[in-house]
């Protein structure tokens, strides 16, 4: 007598769908978590400053003190031409009703780290084209220097750029690979010990280097095939908000469709209040 057996029947059993839908692997956004300034507006925005300042002098006593001439320019951001980040996804009712996962929550949180994300390459690295955002590695007068993957003194020498700038930075931003290097690096060809001690260069999820916090991201911008890593003093990045991350469940649009859409919206820009704020330095 045979017996019937599970390999045998395949078409009779039952199949299960987890519900449990898996994201895709990503990078963290990590632009705001820096901590920019962010002002809320939805009208184009206008940051004075100082251009230059006066200069000081010794006067004798009963002596004429000569004229000062206080220089003023200003930031602007959010022009009324400033597009907008935006996504839309529609879907049946059905869909809804039938799924194994509360789709519509799940699609909603979906999009907006879809957006979060592409907000985040632009904060960075926007080219600024066609009434976008230009992000804080291509704007105007930033400092510059020669990177060294093999040799840390070019980051030293970075530093000693940004300082000579009278700038004080918060934070190193690099993509993982140029990090990898770095930490990787020996004492000497015949000394296998690490240049930067483990236990500094990592302590927890932190990430620091040569006392700074070290940001990890994709969104450095590539100069061919050379590496590159900005260093960045946040306080004096500014950040224009209109819109955070609306979300809109569009109910009857298509209704005679039986289907709705979700839809999300998001409207920034970002400048610097000091060009030289940001030092991109690049391998030779």
């Amino acid at each position: 007598m045979a017996i019937e057996t599970v390999a045998g029947n395949g078409t009779l059993i039952q199949s299960e769908v987890a519900s449990l839908l898996v994201q895709p692997l990503e990078q963290a956004s990590t632009f705001l978590a820096a901590g920019p300034k962010i002002l809320d507006s939805s009208s184009p925005i206008r940051v004075p400053r100082i251009a230059s300042g006066v200069s000081a002098g010794f006067v004798a006593e009963g002596s004429q003190i000569s004229d000062g001439d206080v220089g003023f320019d200003e930031v602007t951001l959010m022009p009324s031409t400033m597009k907008g980040l935006k996504v839309l996804v529609r879907l049946t009712n059905e869909l809804i009703r039938t799924s194994v996962v509360g789709l519509e929550a799940v699609l909603r949180t979906r999009l907006v780290t879809d957006v979060a994300n592409a907000l985040d390459a632009a904060l960075w690295d926007g080219a600024g084209t066609s009434n976008t955002i230009k992000g804080i590695f291509r704007q105007s007068g930033i400092a510059t220097g020669t990177l060294d993957l093999t040799d840390p003194d070019s980051l030293v020498d970075g530093l000693a750029t940004a300082q000579g700038n009278k700038v004080n930075p918060t934070h190193w931003v690099m993509t993982s690979s140029s990090f990898a290097a770095l930490r990787k690096l020996k004492v000497g060809a015949d000394d296998a010990r690490y240049l930067f001690d483990p236990n500094t260069i990592q302590n927890g999820t932190e990430l620091r280097l040569l006392g700074l916090p070290v940001i990890i991201t994709d969104n450095v911008p590539a100069a061919s095939t050379k590496a590159r890593v900005g260093l960045v003093d946040f306080s004096k990045v500014v950040v224009a908000r209109d819109v955070d991350a609306e979300v809109k469940i569009l109910d009857q649009t298509w209704g005679d469709y039986d289907s709705i859409g979700i839809r999300v919206v998001s409207r920034w820009d970002t400048a610097l209040l000091q060009a030289k704020a940001v030092t991109l330095l690049t391998e030779a």
